[in-house]
């Protein structure tokens, strides 16, 4: 990255930052510190504060305490037009677009003057010209419901450029996205750096931090507890301070004999999405399944959970062939989905946590027509200690949780099911590096169980890491196995993953 000319003043400080909510104490005298043309990356387990903290930067929240000086000037940001108006552009992990708008108009939403009829000319080409400052392709007459998730982005990045920022903020930016994608991001960040412009970059892929970031932070239970150049400190450090204790090993895979198949999935297929798929999953064995997005995993999961219907194929569990009309069907069956999207198909995000834990448990909480509330409360807060969830309450709703324990509030529903095949679709995607620890050893307790575990992960030092098996997929096709994942290589997956299935 380029570095700040001499005696110029931080770009962004943030000094004593205390925030309070009812029953937490979400930041406790957090310092920041940003330098123009700096890539800052922000660390934290989820409930550390992070989200917290970039919501006062961009108006979103005011602090309770504390003071924000931005070029050197005290600032408060009332409004997110008072940040934006301040040149700080904040991308959340969940895009501010209107559906039914076109890239441009969105970009220029809110900004149309009253009067000129060559105004939608102008501003389609001022929106041409920011996709072309940031080399991104975006269908401009397209609307945005329309557009890929990689494409949405851009159209954020270039809303955020048009208010001519000079802080941009990224909260998960690659969590959905494919690794070229991430690689384009990743020139855009330098591109903008270079242009003096300074970056905060959340993540929990330490990766990532270690490619694009100049610097890191590090938040913990509301406190600053740590920052230093990225080239001081290496990953056991960095989850060190995120956790506050050392993990033995990133990935715990346990070891343990296989048994015979239980699940055998045949010549499945569903237009061109799943194109004769076959595949098993033995007792006891975490299978991963990995390729990029549009490769078909996602749509091979639903089938199997009976949540699409196939075209042909079958899928038999223990022997028994299955006829799946609904995931009702599959649940009777033993068979789980924990679903990547966990806001739209894992969650009601009006009820509480306990009611969206009881959903698909009401069968076992239900007598005489009455939920038993106190066993399905003992349930919970069992997860809630296993997996770490930060709730002050049980009736919290979900829509207040953090991405990360929204993602533990849908493992905790499914777990209790004790079903015979658990698919996890991205189980760990946006959740912290403490969480992810205890989510693998949930994993491999399961295979140690004799259930059959299928892993879907875009994260190739996850699919390596945690699984007995590899199956990696390209356009509905299986295109590779790898049975001997102790040298599998990431390089020799992602030339699986980019390759046509063989004739």
């Amino acid at each position: 990255m380029v570095r700040q000319p001499a005696n110029t003043a931080p770009l962004l400080e943030m000094r004593g930052i205390e925030k309070s909510f009812p029953g937490v104490r979400a930041l406790d005298g957090v310092d920041l510190r940003l330098e123009p043309g700096e890539v800052l990356a922000l660390l934290g387990e989820n409930g550390a504060g992070k989200s917290t903290l970039i919501k006062m930067l961009g108006g979103a929240l005011q602090p309770d305490r504390g003071d924000i000086v931005l070029a050197g000037e005290a600032a408060r940001f009332e409004t997110p037009a008072a940040a934006i108006g301040a040149g700080i552009g904040v991308i959340y992990q969940e895009f501010n677009l209107i559906p039914e708008l076109t890239a441009w108009e969105n970009i220029f939403l809110g900004r149309e003057p009253s009067l000129g009829r060559d105004r939608r000319r102008d501003e389609r080409r001022a929106a041409q010209a920011l996709f072309e400052r940031i080399g991104a392709s975006v269908p401009l007459d397209v609307p945005c419901r329309r557009l890929s998730i990689a494409q949405q982005q851009l159209v954020e990045i270039a809303k955020a450029l048009s208010h001519n920022v000079r802080l941009l903020v990224l909260d998960e930016p690659s969590a959905t996205l494919a690794p070229r994608e991430i690689e384009h991001l990743f020139a855009i960040i330098r591109e903008l750096a270079a242009r003096q412009i300074g970056v905060i970059y959340i993540s929990h892929r330490l990766d990532e931090i270690f490619a694009i970031a100049d610097r890191v932070s590090v938040l913990r239970d509301g406190r600053h507890v740590a920052d230093a150049p990225i080239g001081a400190t290496d990953r056991g450090q960095l989850i060190e301070w995120m956790v506050g204790r050392t993990l033995e090993r990133e990935f715990p895979k346990h070891q343990h004999p296989l048994g015979e198949p239980r699940l055998v999935v045949e010549g499945l297929c569903r237009g061109a999405a799943v194109r004769n798929v076959s595949f098993h999953v033995r007792r006891g064995e975490v299978l991963g399944i990995t390729g990029l997005i549009g490769s078909g995993r996602t749509e091979v999961a639903r089938l199997i959970f009976g949540a699409d219907r196939m075209e042909s194929g079958t899928i038999t569990l223990d022997g028994e062939q299955l006829t799946l009309r609904g995931p009702r069907d599959a649940i009777r069956e033993g068979i789980c989905l924990l679903t990547e999207d966990r806001k739209s198909q894992g969650l009601v995000l009006g009820l509480t946590v306990r009611e969206n834990f009881g959903l698909p448990n009401l069968p076992q909480l239900s007598q005489w027509g009455f939920v038993r509330q106190s066993q399905e409360r003992k349930w919970l807060a069992e997860f809630v200690d296993t997996l770490r969830i930060k709730i002050p309450h049980q009736e919290q709703l979900a829509k207040n949780l953090s991405g990360g324990n929204q993602q533990k509030v849908v493992l905790a529903k499914w777990l209790q099911q004790d079903a015979d095949v658990v698919i996890f679709d991205e189980p760990t995607r946006g959740i912290d590096v403490g969480a992810k620890y205890e989510i693998y050893l949930l994993i491999n307790e399961l295979a140690s169980q004799g259930k059959a575990v299928v892993m879907i992960s875009s994260e190739l030092p996850e699919i390596i890491g945690m699984s007995d098996r590899i199956l990696v997929m390209h356009e509905g096709s299986v295109t590779g196995e790898i049975d001997d994942v102790a040298t599998a290589t990431q390089q020799q997956i992602m030339t699986l993953a980019v390759e046509r299935q063989s004739a």
